[in-house]
C-alpha cells in the first residue's frame, strides 16, 4: 500500500516535468516561429516569452513542492507500521506453507 504511494510520488514527479519541459518547448518553438514571420518585433516577443516561461516553470516549481509535501507526509512511522504488518504477513505466509508440506 505505502509502495503504492510512493510510486504516486514519482509518476506525479515525472508528469510535472513532462508538463512544464513541453510547455517551455511549445512557447519558444512559438516564438522562434513569430520572431521568423516579423522581425523586427524580436524584443517583444523573447519578452512575452521569458515572462510566460518563467511562469510555467514556477507553476510547475509549486506543483513539485505540493507532491513532496505530500510524499513528506508518509510519516516514518507509518512506514514502520507497514513494514511490521508486512513482516507479520509474511511470517503468517511462511506459517502456511510449511503447513501444507507437512
Amino acid at each position: 500500500m505505502i509502495g503504492i504511494a510512493f510510486i504516486g510520488i514519482g509518476l506525479g514527479a515525472g508528469l510535472v516535468l513532462l508538463g512544464v519541459g513541453l510547455g517551455i518547448g511549445r512557447i519558444g518553438g512559438s516564438a522562434v516561429e513569430g520572431i521568423s514571420r516579423q522581425p523586427e518585433a524580436v524584443g517583444s516577443i523573447q519578452t512575452s516569452m521569458i515572462i510566460a516561461a518563467a511562469l510555467i516553470e514556477g507553476a510547475g516549481l509549486f506543483a513539485l513542492v505540493i507532491m513532496f509535501l505530500a510524499g513528506g507526509n508518509l510519516s516514518k512511522d507509518l512506514l514502520e507500521k507497514f513494514a511490521a504488518s508486512e513482516a507479520h504477513h509474511s511470517q503468517k505466509t511462511e506459517t502456511i506453507q510449511d503447513r501444507s508440506e507437512n
